[in-house]
């Protein structure tokens, strides 16, 4: 039987807004085959303007729906399920941060759930995301999920074993580069600069490079690093104090440390 909306999310958070957003603006989902729920009164407030329909009633978002988001925090998850264990739905899509599709399944054994990690430049269009459709078996529905996503940010499709790597790489990695963004700013301060002319040049600059690397896909980084460098120049430098206090062994152990925790997550 056909629902009557398309895509169904549970929860009007960050997250959420940006999925929504993003599909709506690329023409992947009309606002009219939205239905969101939440329980908070405010946000579904919020998420009306962008003429989507809202509901408190989470069981009956579920049965009216053909894909079920789960856009809430993973702690959340089990009350969530306990309200709509009864409910008619077996596509579901979640974007929760170490919680297996096992989880969900163990509530609707013939569910189909695909599972994915965004992160917060998704809000802007300019994300990424790790996405596991291995469970969905129809080629339409596959491309409904991927071109959901790829709305508003560059999908890599992974097996859910890699889901915490991509956690500790793309998920929470928007942190890493804010720190050294900040370290860099704080610098040109140090040197002589306003906080604005240096957040203007090195956040473009970190733009840019990130553009680099992605532009240039036959360059390694050593050698995108060694076209900055001139031999005796002023690069070389500051590279050679980057080594001597060991900055990738540093980025090694944050990312690991991230992905322990991701890991531990699942656990729960």
């Amino acid at each position: 039987m056909k629902k009557k909306f398309k895509l169904g999310v549970i929860g009007a958070g960050f997250m959420a807004t940006a999925i929504i957003n993003g599909a709506i603006k690329s023409s992947i989902i009309d606002a009219e085959d939205i239905l969101v729920s939440d329980v908070s009164r405010e946000s579904l407030d919020k998420m009306q303007q962008n003429g989507v329909s809202v509901t408190m009633d989470t069981c009956s978002l579920v049965n009216n729906s053909e894909f079920v988001l789960f856009a809430v925090k993973p702690q959340s998850l089990r009350e969530v399920l306990e309200t709509i264990k009864d409910c008619n739905c077996y596509k579901f899509i979640s974007i929760m941060a170490g919680v297996r599709k096992d989880k969900i399944k163990s509530v609707f054994t013939s569910a189909e759930v695909a599972r994915c990690m965004p992160n917060t430049p998704c809000a802007i269009g300019c994300g990424a995301v790790g996405l596991d459709v291995s469970d969905y078996t129809d080629l339409a529905d596959i491309e409904f999920v991927k071109n959901l996503l790829s709305s508003f940010a560059q999908v890599v499709i992974v097996t859910e074993d890699k889901m915490n790597a991509v956690t500790g790489v793309s998920g929470s990695s928007p942190a890493y580069f804010y720190l050294f963004l900040k370290g860099v700013i704080e610098a040109g301060v140090q040197e002589g600069l306003s906080v604005d002319e240096a957040k203007i040049l090195a956040a473009n600059t970190m733009i840019g490079a990130g553009k680099m690397v992605l532009n240039n896909p036959d360059k390694s980084l050593d050698e995108l690093i060694n076209a900055v460098c001139s031999k005796g120049g002023t690069t070389i430098e500051a590279v050679k104090v980057y080594n001597e206090n060991g900055l990738n062994n540093i980025t090694s152990k944050a990312v690991r440390a991230c992905v322990k925790r991701s890991i531990e997550l699942e656990e729960l």
